[in-house]
């Protein structure tokens, strides 16, 4: 399965659904998904199957600049933890 990207406003938050495994080669896509959506943003990860450790950074990232992260498994939120701690 590959990724599918949901997105839609409501109650003054926009959320992208993501659907599938999440790898590096869409972060391109991503980003500008979170680029071009109204403030505040979520990502909804409840959903994923897959990540890779360029995504989980990418995740941490976007998390750091306040991006909400929603529905995210408690491993890939524990790596997204150890991610920020080595600083990258």
């Amino acid at each position: 399965m590959t990724l599918r990207i949901d997105k839609s406003f409501d109650r003054n938050i926009t959320t992208i659904r993501l659907i599938g495994r999440v790898r590096a080669e869409h972060l391109d896509e991503l980003n500008a998904q979170i680029k071009n959506s109204e403030p505040p943003v979520a990502l909804d990860l409840v959903e994923v199957d897959l990540v890779d450790v360029d995504v989980v950074r990418f995740l941490g990232a976007c998390k750091a600049k306040g991006v909400k992260l929603t529905g995210c498994s408690p491993y890939i939120r524990h790596w997204i933890a150890i991610e920020l701690e080595r600083g990258h």
